[in-house]
């Protein structure tokens, strides 16, 4: 490995001290505890997989340049040389057999937090220019175009014209919009990209709930991607970039509360981590559709006939909205208010199984088969249900099910919460 490289790697951990970085990698007892947590230990029984070991690999790095007995007696202290072949199994490992989904750490005997300590291998990564290439491929979409997916702006108009077209006509209301680019809104909503480019559903779903709650709200033609795949290469410069546009954005249309779409990573990324990324506090308000959505039904705003959801719901929860955003009575609060039955996972919560689609995995295509192999836990979790319908506040959590659906032939329907809501909603005509 170049001089130049491994200095650059070695700067993110030789910078400014980070006490929490150094607490954790000088907490780690090694008892094992972590590695039934993990789904990629208990799908590929490989040790290499226990999440500790990812702690330990980059602890080694550490002890061996910034600690004297690493200096001086590397072996005795298990400190490692960041050369090559360090560095591409921290790659493996650190992108690709960990989707940073916080299990690990609710099973460890000292709250050792994990995936903190990826993260921060990853910003070593890609400080070596060494993210997969898949990934920063996702990145620089989201830097160049506005969005991940790399929508133009005259697409995404035309699809939301066309789907307004089509909300006109199921509500009967010409007042039924789905407005684009609006000053002084009362809630600037944001997308998911996946869902112009292949849910568009989802976006009609939401625009019903606005509908039927006589919202005033917007959606940005340019900036609307709630997600941030800077939260997952590590490269912290590119994430404030992205966590910019949204920020600007909302400033630009002058809107008063921004709603966070139905994306766990892009909820964290924006909401608890853009005004690190930015470094200033954001002035306006900002909460998830779930939470916007749970409050619609409390305070009346939306009425629901739950008997038009028949068929037995279960409830996957993301990641980052439940073990690691808290929104675990929200969402149930949801569910049970519009359908008519509904099981939970076994387990569920905030011990719930991450699907295998988060870290950034589903964009690194170089990972498939062991996202697929590790997903089977979550579709071992559906099948003993026995539900129909599989209901989700997370897009990248919807396509990682609904392949596991394909894959392991569940035969379920996969939703977000907002369509499962559109879907028992009793509209009353606005005035």
């Amino acid at each position: 490995m170049e001089r130049n490289i491994k200095k650059k790697g070695l700067d993110v951990l030789a910078g400014k001290i980070d006490n929490k970085l150094l607490t954790n990698l000088n907490s780690c007892v090694r008892c094992g505890l972590c590695a039934d947590s993990c789904m990629f230990f208990k799908a590929l029984n490989e040790p290499k997989y226990i999440p500790a070991r990812k702690v330990a690999l980059v602890s080694s790095v550490y002890r061996r340049y910034f600690t004297l007995s690493g200096k001086i007696a590397p072996v005795l202290v298990n400190a490692k040389e960041l050369d090559d072949h360090a560095a591409e199994e921290m790659v493996d490992l650190l992108f690709g057999a960990c989707t940073m989904c916080g299990r690990c750490v609710k099973h460890c005997s000292i709250g050792v937090d994990i995936p903190y300590v990826v993260r921060k291998g990853r910003e070593m990564l890609a400080a070596m220019d060494m993210v997969p290439d898949t990934l920063q491929a996702t990145v620089d979409s989201a830097l160049t175009t506005g969005n991940n997916m790399g929508i133009p702006e005259e697409e995404f108009t035309g699809t939301i014209q066309w789907m307004e077209e089509e909300l006109i006509d199921e509500m009967g209301d010409e007042k039924a919009r789905i407005p684009l680019n609006e000053m002084h809104a009362e809630i600037f909503y944001t997308l998911n990209p996946r869902e112009p480019k292949f849910f568009p559903l989802s976006i009609s779903a939401m625009a019903k709930i606005f509908y039927a709650a006589n919202e005033n709200w917007t959606l940005s033609s340019k900036f609307y991607d709630v997600t941030n795949y800077g939260f997952f290469n590590g490269n912290r410069a590119e994430a404030g970039k992205i966590a910019g546009n949204l920020y600007d954005e909302i400033h630009r249309l002058r809107g008063k509360r921004m709603v966070l779409g139905e994306c766990g990573h892009g909820s964290r990324a924006n909401r608890w981590d853009g005004p690190n990324y930015l470094g200033k506090e954001y002035d306006f308000d900002m909460i998830t559709a779930v939470e916007l959505i749970s409050g619609y039904i409390k305070q009346g705003r939306i009425r629901l006939d739950k008997s038009l959801n028949k068929e037995v719901v279960t409830i996957h929860d993301p990641c980052n909205l439940v073990r690691n955003g808290g929104l675990l009575e929200e969402i149930r609060h949801i569910v049970s208010a519009s359908c008519d039955s509904y099981t939970e996972m076994a387990p569920f919560g905030n011990e719930n199984f991450c699907c295998g689609g988060g870290g950034g995995l589903l964009a690194m295509s170089e990972y498939n088969d062991r996202r697929i192999k590790v997903g089977e836990i979550k579709a071992e979790q559906i099948r003993k249900t026995g539900a129909k319908v599989v209901v989700t506040p997370c897009h990248n959590c919807v396509d990682q099910l609904s392949q596991l659906n394909h894959t392991f032939k569940l035969g379920v329907k996969i939703k977000t919460i907002a369509e499962l809501v559109a879907d028992a909603l009793v509209i009353r005509k606005n005035n």
